[in-house]
């Protein structure tokens, strides 16, 4: 694998400060799908690691939604041990649908890298989404109408996850792809237009990009990281206001005397808390919740999804 191309400088140049924070001798996991963001994800982590002594193992999941799935996933292992990965680690996993193929694939993905995570004791898991997914998601959340965290796209870390080529388009993977002579697989799924994703991919942005002029990918993508830093202040003082209080037991009045940003933030994590699945509640669900506060007239109690129901009594809002 040669580093003396523009794409794999670039590449090993946005990852270097991600693996420079990193204990020396440390293990760091990567997912591979076998597709070229992920591929040339790996390549750059393989290539730059070694300056700081940490080891990448790559993680392959074989969802078993396709036929000949296991024959794939079998092919990207044995194309990253021919990329000189001493050490890969594979997962079949079960998808049980609950809230579309999509989600449930994802979910089922997760556990996957969870184990691989517990199994080598890393303390990283890095994934291979670029700008252009970035561009998909604030699409998306705009589309699900559930304000700022939704627009705001993917976090570059969660938890031990981290996404570090946000910044980069996926123009760039598919030539670092090139530049190294790596085939990558093109995943059907991707072609698929019943999937709203896969139609934003290919007939919204390509529309944007004609009508509205060049760069609306990276506009989205940037938008997207300032949405998330107000998004986290706000979350931060949603918090704070919690703190000492019983959340499913709230003053309507304290409630009521929030601003309406930080308000809505409040109750979203109060229902949560209250037992409501975790991303299930819009905009939507929150209006009739947010009339309790601040347009009292009467109305009985409502129900969410996850089986929270929330009532006004006694000056006080109360989840259950």
């Amino acid at each position: 694998m040669s580093a003396a191309n523009p794409a794999t400088v670039e590449l090993r140049r946005t990852l270097r400060p991600w693996l420079s924070n990193l204990p020396p001798y440390s293990k760091a996991l990567v997912g591979v799908s076998g597709g070229a963001d992920s591929l040339a994800l790996a390549i750059g982590l393989k290539l730059e690691a070694q300056n700081f002594n940490v080891d990448v193992i790559p993680v392959v999941v074989d969802h078993g939604l396709q036929e000949n799935s296991d024959v794939i996933a079998k092919s990207v292992v044995e194309r990253l041990k021919g990329l000189g990965f001493a050490e890969v680690f594979s997962g079949r996993t079960q998808v049980t649908m609950l809230d579309g193929l999509e989600a449930s694939a994802r979910r089922a993905r997760y556990q996957i890298f969870n184990q691989a995570l517990d199994t080598y004791g890393a303390g990283v898991f890095f994934l291979g989404h670029t700008e252009n997914d970035q561009a998909e998601s604030v699409l998306l959340g705009l589309a699900r109408g559930s304000g700022t965290k939704s627009l705001s796209g993917m976090a570059q870390v969660n938890g031990a996850f981290i996404r570090p080529l946000l910044n980069l388009s996926r123009e760039v993977t598919e030539e670092v792809c090139a530049e190294n002579k790596i085939e990558y697989w093109s995943d059907p799924h991707n072609l698929n237009e019943d999937f709203t994703r896969v139609r934003v991919r290919k007939n919204i942005l390509p529309l944007m990009e004609s009508e509205i002029g060049p760069g609306i990918i990276k506009a989205l993508a940037r938008s997207a990281r300032i949405l998330r830093e107000d998004s986290q202040a706000l979350d931060a003082l949603a918090s704070e206001f919690l703190v000492g209080r019983l959340v499913n037991d709230l003053e309507i009045s304290e409630l009521a005397a929030l601003p309406k940003a930080i308000r809505s933030r409040v109750l979203r994590l109060a229902i949560y808390s209250a037992g409501a699945p975790a991303g299930s509640i819009s905009a939507e669900h929150l209006e009739p919740i947010e009339a309790l506060v601040t347009d009292w007239h009467g109305q009985g109690v409502t129900s969410l999804p996850g089986g929270v129901k929330v009532t006004r009594l006694s000056g006080r809002l109360s989840l259950s």
